[in-house]
């Protein structure tokens, strides 16, 4: 299911592509993310060199990615005064200035039998010189979406200093039939919910994906046998085994550690839920956080050394950090009005996002890993689950409908709470995953 993508820098000789370092100088022209108002950046993205079809597709796609963060305002190519004839002449600066553009990405889509090329440079208008080195992508053709989720990922952490996100890839639930006899399936998707491959049919209800550390599996809670369990699926092969099977319990939330050695999940026996932890590779498990306190949706720290989680030990659900290894007092780390739960720690482990209860609305939250500066970032009838971005700035959640008719979809919001946006999916879906940057 992964698909295949190689790099060259500077048009230099391809190799397979590995995360590239994100230079925090390439040039002048950056954008600064705070809380504050951002201004969007004015980007002009010039026609891309090429006769295949496929050219305008990248270009758009490109161009769809960076205006989809709300940090980039693309000036539309009716403006555009430059007319370039090839990839390598010369920007004339003075043109994109009358336009008000600040930064330019320029590019050529070169098709060669199954495989599609793109070069892009990125330059800075105002103080006429390039950000950085040219780079170009290949792919199949079948697979230029990847491409273009590339440059876009360049271009991205180029102009804002941050890790990039647009080249990955969202595990979920797809719902279908009525509220009271709903059937649901596994799929894993592109981040902006092209590109649907179904890992399961919808003959037994399934729950909360979470994706390992690679990318490579899927943790998912399996109502198969009746009661919930943790299956392991194997995404290139798309085959699945279960990790618990136990006739007097039930199995649920499971969240890989950020090293991919170990799970923890909540084990359920006698109307009691507790934390336990298993080696995923023997099977092998132990009980983590137990206490008389329903406890559940256990989360790693991106360091491995925390884990934050859910209990009712207070009287109310509540989050609660602990050390990895279950040793020590839990810390109780929420203190606002209502309920709070499936907490799930960013992975830059400066924030964990929350699902909060307040009064008849559910809300999706952030907070410092101490408790400090919670802010909430979406108000609805009913949004949860939120799941990170792989550069920790982009939040997707569940947003249910109120009725008898709604229906739940994904959303996604920035940590400023400010760019908030539906996925466009033409299906009911839930439960979202986000999965790393793709190598």
């Amino acid at each position: 299911m992964m698909r295949h993508l190689t790099l060259a820098l500077a048009f230099g000789l391809t190799t397979a592509l590995t995360a590239p370092a994100f230079a925090q100088d390439d040039g002048p022209l950056r954008i600064e993310i705070t809380d504050g108002v951002v201004e969007p950046l004015p980007i002009a993205i010039a026609a891309f060199q090429g006769s295949d079809e496929v050219t305008g597709l990248v270009r758009n796609l490109i161009a769809a990615d960076l205006t989809g963060t709300d940090l980039f305002r693309e000036i539309p190519t009716s403006a555009h005064l430059s007319s370039r004839e090839s990839f390598e002449e010369p920007i004339a600066y003075e043109d994109w200035r009358a336009v008000n553009a600040e930064a330019l990405v320029t590019g050529e889509v070169t098709v060669t039998g199954d495989t599609v090329s793109v070069k892009f440079r990125l330059f800075d208008v105002v103080s006429g010189q390039p950000l950085g080195d040219g780079m170009q992508m290949q792919s199949a053709k079948a697979d230029w979406r990847r491409a273009a989720h590339k440059v876009a990922d360049q271009v991205y952490a180029r102009l804002t200093g941050e890790k990039p996100y647009f080249d990955s890839r969202v595990a979920f639930v797809q719902e279908s039939g009525p509220k009271d006899a709903r059937m649901k399936r596994l799929g894993i998707m592109d981040y902006d919910g092209a590109n649907i491959d179904w890992m399961t049919d919808d003959s037994a209800l399934v729950l909360s994906p979470r994706m390992s550390p690679n990318g490579n599996s899927i943790l998912f809670t399996s109502f198969e046998s009746g009661f919930p369990q943790i299956k392991l699926m194997d995404v290139a092969s798309v085959t699945s085994r279960p990790l618990t099977q136990s006739a007097d319990s039930m199995a649920f939330s499971p969240r890989y550690s950020p090293d991919g050695r170990w799970i923890v999940f909540s084990l359920e026996k006698a109307g009691n839920s507790d934390i336990w932890q298993m080696d995923p590779a023997s099977g092998a498990a132990r009980p983590l956080i137990e206490s008389p306190a329903i406890e559940t949706s256990p989360s790693y720290s991106p360091n491995g050394s925390q884990i934050v989680f859910e209990s009712d030990r207070s009287g109310t659900p509540q989050l609660y950090t602990i050390a990895a290894d279950g040793s020590g007092e839990p810390t109780r780390i929420s203190f606002g009005e209502g309920r709070y739960g499936t907490p799930v720690w960013s992975p830059l482990g400066d924030l964990i996002a929350f699902t909060r209860q307040i009064g008849e609305k559910f809300h999706i939250g952030v907070m410092r890993a101490d408790g400090s500066n919670e802010k909430i970032l979406t108000e609805s009838f009913l949004d949860e689950g939120p799941t990170w971005a792989p550069n920790g700035r982009v939040v997707m959640f569940t947003r249910v409908t109120p009725g008898g008719n709604g229906e739940p979809r994904l959303h996604s919001v920035d940590i400023t709470g400010r760019n908030m946006r539906p996925l466009d999916l033409s299906f009911a879906a839930s439960d979202p995953a986000w999965g790393p940057l793709l190598p």
